[in-house]
């Protein structure tokens, strides 16, 4: 792994850890029209519509902003008007989109599930029979509020049976966990270039199926968020229509090089599930316990139990630990006392454990025996 020097190492689920290569190409600037710079976006968009196997069906839309901005970008330009989207929502990602959709006054209704709870399939199939108004399903791919993993093949293909057109926030999947357009029927999957892909903030982009977005003129609520706009503006011209964030875009080209150099997705997956299972097996040898199951953790961000020993406080334990050069992902779920640590980024087996090795220290300074939570009622 290369890593810059004496940089904390970020266990979250994005903005994360990113190589020294991928930082060192941000030390140029680039003219935006510039042969090589339209060169440089023009081989993005293709690398990601290959990373998806969608090149055939689907178009590569990118946006400036974070990844939220091209969600709503997506949502307002793929719903019409007079569309009806039903959203799953099983954490803040859904609800967001939720959000995103009374701001743009796109009727919706919600199917919602508790934060360590997949969507129930079987009451997705009923709704979508029961109410043909419904023309967009949303969901999640991975949940980072919690780290569930929500079943998106299963979800696109009750979907796909209906008639339904599906779009999937992939933000924190996309690049580590397989998703195939041509085993996954999906009208649009949206993303950013500071997850998975181990970029750097600041650039997202949607895969949309060519057919569904050339119909897509005039539904935006936004000049600046109109992605059929960008897309017609892109393929005139290979330009953008307003200043792209060059040093983002010339770092992920960079952080793209070396997921490729690396195996692509199965090599990317490989290594974040071998992180998972040392950051688990670890913490849990403390005493901690996850929220869920191994069967619905993805191996992306695990959440863990907060500690009853009284001598815990995730306070006290974050800032020590950050003191000791890894950042955690601090937030409470409603349905239990916890916190986040991520497995993602620029990070291997050997971080892993160095980060476990701190944190023990830290809880025996702390006088923290057992990080076992409370027993139930």
């Amino acid at each position: 792994m290369t890593l810059t020097p004496d940089d904390a190492r970020l266990l979250t689920p994005g903005p994360l850890t990113t190589s020294h290569e991928t930082k060192a190409a941000m030390l140029h600037d680039w003219g935006s029209r510039d042969a090589a710079f339209i060169e440089t976006n023009a081989r993005i968009r293709r690398e990601l519509l290959d990373i998806a196997q969608a090149a055939d069906t689907h178009v590569c839309v990118p946006l400036q902003g974070s990844g939220t901005f091209v969600v709503e970008a997506a949502l307002c330009t793929l719903i019409p008007p007079a569309g009806k989207a039903l959203v799953l929502v099983n954490g803040a990602y859904g609800k967001r989109m939720c959000k995103i959709l009374d701001y743009a006054r796109r009727a919706h209704v919600v199917q919602e599930s508790a934060e360590d709870t997949p969507p129930d399939l079987a009451a997705l199939d009923r709704a979508l029979a029961a109410d043909p108004a419904i023309t967009h399903v949303l969901a999640v791919h991975c949940e980072t509020t919690s780290g569930i993993l929500n079943p998106i093949e299963k979800i696109a293909h009750i979907v796909a049976a209906h008639g339904r057109s599906l779009l999937i926030d992939a933000m924190s999947a996309f690049g580590a966990i397989p998703l195939s357009a041509r085993e996954v029927p999906f009208d649009a999957v949206m993303a950013s270039s500071n997850k998975c892909l181990e970029g750097v903030p600041g650039m997202g982009f949607a895969l949309i199926r060519r057919s569904v977005l050339e119909g897509c003129a005039g539904n935006a609520h936004s000049l600046s968020l109109d992605l059929h706009d960008q897309w017609v503006s892109m393929e005139a011209n290979a330009q953008w229509r307003f200043t792209p964030p060059t040093h983002v875009i010339v770092a992920f080209d960079a952080a793209i090089a070396q997921f490729k150099a690396e195996g692509g997705v199965p090599a990317r997956h490989a290594r974040y599930a071998r992180n998972c299972r040392i950051l688990v097996d670890g913490m849990r040898e403390m005493g901690f316990e996850t929220l869920l199951p191994d069967a619905l953790q993805a191996p992306i961000i695990v959440t863990f139990k907060e500690a009853a020993d009284p001598a815990f406080d995730f306070q006290d334990f974050y800032n020590r630990v950050k003191d000791g050069g890894y950042v955690l992902y601090p937030g409470k779920l409603t349905v239990a006392p916890s916190f986040r640590i991520g497995c993602i980024g620029h990070l291997g087996a050997d971080d892993m454990r160095a980060a476990l090795d701190t944190m023990r220290a830290i809880l025996h300074d702390m006088g923290v025996t057992n990080g076992a939570p409370a027993k139930a009622a």
